[in-house]
């Protein structure tokens, strides 16, 4: 764990740590509070480490601290955490406090991000100048490597690492909750230290020890092969020469939001990197890290907030020329918002969403990512303007987010790619997955949005070859004796660039770009429409079976006159897939269609009658059919394309109960008592005349064929067929027995009762009535014996 090195036994550190088992968390924060105001720096140093790590928790996970995440505002601990915490309460207080001083904290290397590590433990320096000029090393050599922070930096490590730190979490709890102390606090500290509007507050204490540095903007002089791609020459400094702090008094202004920021990317997002995300595609490599539901959650509050605080530039500076505006006056805060999602975010965030994309399982959960994507993707939705009246189905991009587009293409055009594979593998009659497809149509169908990423896409694939051609030797004003044609020319070029070396720098040198646009992408686009319109149909076919069910089904089903089937639902049909749920699906995807159409200019036309000849193909006959097989030495084995049949609700298996009948579980419709006791019976007797039931079953004459209407079930054969099961399942359910446990059903016992009054109606008493019921039930025996398999055939 992180500890600085102890000159002497704190007493107060001591005291601490035995309240901390006494105390109440009021009564410890009451005693921190006054402790922070009266004692000396020196004495603070000693107790802070501990104090981090009992809030936070520790960074293997063992201690739990206070358990922010599973803390609700419902608790009564809420507030006194959140008072304690806040960016102006007593613990941000003590980190000033030490930050005026030269405390140093240490945090192993082993915790950092896998590709942080990794460049580390390689002897190289790191991209991200957060880590310079912090590595400690230890006489032992690189395998105890320490990053030596300090104060302001140490607190916001573990606050971050708390995230992602490994919890076991009690039975019953779940840290996914957005109203958890742990996200309202990251809420609060982004609008602090990243404020929109005004300054951040400067510190109760001066401090001119801030240790990050704002990073040096980059040369439009710099090549494509430069621009965004590690040159090793230039970025991989060995980590012995390590560059001296730059105590520039203006990146002093912000280094408090700049290290928090570069705090959240990296201990959130940087845990894939360009050649450990091509490795990652070997289904042979284990993956390094796999974020959950609540880490993309705050995720995606860190990106929404990037975007508003980013959209807060003033119009002068967000207009100004790069050149223009290196030699006007501008706040370190306001140049700062200039670069931060390009500069900090935007690679490491793609990284981040590639690998969720391609490794989250395919359910409902993946909803957190999705909105994370389209929140990065959507910028102009934080910009705060409440002045257009539109809907946001027809609300149009504005012009001034194309450089945006263009400067992202690939979170638009490969994402989309990724989740189009992902979206063909879901089922899609699910609701919350078909509310999936239609976000995304809804978003790309915005206008204006589709052509600026046509555009985007023709800037890179202009060849290089004809941008050097036009680029004209110097760029000369019209009063120098230029024109405007080659300012028009320079802009173009510069465009070209910004597209280019986005792409190489998040894809490679080596990347095979595929168009958006494309006819390949197309004819992906056709096939999820047909997948759309395969989950319509099934949705149909559900809802029918499920309102035919409902009305066939009665008061009377308590007696057992309804269906019997304790799977009378649509085979495949979810718990939420009814109902309300099937008709939200067929909207859902009705209006996807309706987007993907305005997309990619389908036509109408052609698109209803590829649906309208789907939905005739997709008869019930059809439906009824067994998914695609092939037969194995146990039963039948699903091929890809059985597979893809059962996930979009085109085929399906019959599924009966194929365990010994009499265990099923007792229905609603039967009595519990005489179920139990007619098995017994049932037992018995079969143990005793087994073996003569199965001679008489045998038999190949009229006695044969009545044994076995009333010793065997005559439908087992038909239903084992189709179904898979194993051979020696087949024979023992083939074997002749006596079963009582239609007795036990309350439609039997009605219908006795109903026998037994017309026998006393009629004078007859209950031995009469009894040998009558029984004569009677071998005569229809009889009868169906003589003629069943004539009325099957009719």
């Amino acid at each position: 764990m992180a500890a600085p090195t102890l000159q002497q036994p704190s007493f107060l550190l001591a005291n601490l740590k035995a309240d901390s088992t006494t105390k109440t968390l009021l009564q410890r924060c009451q005693d921190l509070v006054k402790i922070i105001d009266e004692y000396p720096a020196k004495e603070l140093h000693l107790i802070f480490p501990w104090l981090v790590e009992s809030v936070f928790g520790s960074l293997d996970g063992i201690i739990a601290g206070w358990n922010l995440r599973l803390l609700h505002s419902r608790s009564n601990e809420y507030h006194i955490v959140m008072e304690f915490l806040n960016p102006s309460g007593p613990m941000m207080k003590l980190v000033y406090k030490l930050q005026a001083e030269e405390y140093k904290y240490e945090i192993p290397v082993n915790y950092l991000p896998g590709p942080v590590k990794a460049c580390i433990q390689e002897g190289v320096l790191p991209d991200c100048p957060l880590f310079h000029n912090k590595l400690h090393f230890p006489l032992s050599g690189l395998l105890t490597l320490n990053l030596a922070l300090n104060p302001f930096e140490f607190f916001m490590f573990n606050f971050a690492f708390c995230l992602i730190a490994p919890k076991s979490y009690p039975q019953g709890h779940h840290g996914s909750s957005t109203d958890s102390a742990y996200f309202v606090l990251v809420d609060t500290y982004l609008k602090y230290f990243l404020p929109s509007e005004g300054s951040v507050p400067p510190s109760p204490f001066s401090d001119s020890r801030g240790s990050v540095t704002a990073p040096s903007p980059r040369s439009s002089s710099v090549s494509f092969a430069g621009y965004g791609v590690h040159s090793p020459s230039l970025l991989k400094h060995h980590i012995f020469h390590q560059p001296s702090v730059n105590a520039d008094p203006a990146a002093q202004e912000i280094w408090r939001s700049e290290t928090l920021l570069q705090m959240f990317v990296e201990i959130w997002l940087h845990h894939y990197s360009l050649e450990m995300y091509q490795k990652l595609q070997s289904p042979q490599v284990k993956e390094p890290f796999s974020p959950t539901e609540e880490h993309v959650l705050v995720v995606r509050l860190l990106v929404k907030h990037l975007h508003a605080f980013s959209s807060s530039l003033k119009p002068e500076q967000l207009s100004s020329s790069p050149s223009a505006h290196s030699h006007t006056h501008t706040s370190p805060l306001e140049e700062f918002k200039r670069v931060v999602v390009q500069r900090f975010v935007q690679q490491k965030l793609y990284l981040f969403l590639q690998h969720c994309f391609g490794h989250w399982p395919l359910d409902a959960s993946f909803r957190a990512v999705l909105e994370t994507w389209l929140s990065y993707i959507q910028p102009w939705r934080y910009t705060g303007e409440k002045t257009n009246p539109q809907p946001d189905q027809n609300r149009t991009v504005p012009d001034k987010w194309e450089s945006f587009v263009q400067e992202n293409l690939l979170m638009y055009t490969k994402l989309f790619q990724v989740f189009l594979n992902r979206t063909v593998r879901t089922d899609l009659v699910n609701a919350k997955n078909a509310l999936m497809v239609f976000r995304v149509a809804k978003v790309f169908s915005q206008p204006n949005l589709a052509e600026m990423i046509q555009k985007g896409e023709q800037l890179f694939l202009e060849p290089e070859h004809v941008l050097h051609h036009r680029q004209p030797r110097g760029y000369l004003t019209p009063s120098q004796g230029g024109s405007y044609l080659s300012s028009r020319q320079r802009v173009m070029t510069d465009m070209v660039f910004r597209v280019k070396s986005h792409v190489y720098a998040l894809e490679g040198q080596d990347c095979q770009y595929k168009q958006m646009f494309g006819s390949e992408l197309r004819g992906a686009v056709m096939k999820l429409i047909q997948i759309i319109a395969q989950a319509r149909h099934t949705a149909k076919r559900i809802s029918d079976h499920s309102n035919e069910v409902a009305a066939n089904n009665s008061f009377l089903s308590w007696f057992g006159m309804g269906s019997s089937d304790l799977n009378n639902t649509f085979a495949g049909a979810e718990p939420e897939e009814s109902g309300e749920c099937l008709k939200k699906t067929h909207e859902f995807l009705d209006r996807a269609l309706e987007n993907l159409c305005q997309i990619f200019k389908l036509n109408q036309g052609q698109l209803t009658q590829l649906i309208s000849n789907l939905g005739s193909s997709q008869d019930d006959g059809n439906c009824k059919q067994l998914p695609d097989c092939i037969q194995g030495e146990n039963g039948l084995i699903l091929t890809d394309l059985g597979r893809r049949q059962i996930i979009n609700g085109l085929r399906r298996f019959e599924i009966h109960y194929q365990g010994d009948p009499e265990l099923q579980p007792i229905r609603s419709y039967e009595n519990a008592l005489l179920v139990r006791l007619f098995y017994r019976i049932s037992c018995l007797v079969n143990e005793r005349f087994g073996g003569h039931m199965d001679a008489l079953c045998l038999r190949p004459d009229f006695l044969g064929r009545l044994g076995r209407h009333f010793l065997a079930d005559a439908d087992s054969s038909a239903k084992l067929k189709q179904s898979p099961m194993s051979r020696r399942t087949l024979e023992r359910n083939r074997q002749a027995r006596l079963s009582l446990r239609p007795l036990a059903s309350y439609r039997t016992m009605l219908l006795l009762l109903l026998l037994y009054m017309c026998g006393a109606l009629l004078a007859f008493g209950p031995v009469s009535s009894t040998l009558l019921i029984l004569v009677g039930g071998f005569l229809y025996g009889l009868f169906m014996t003589l003629f069943g398999d004539k009325l099957k055939t009719h």
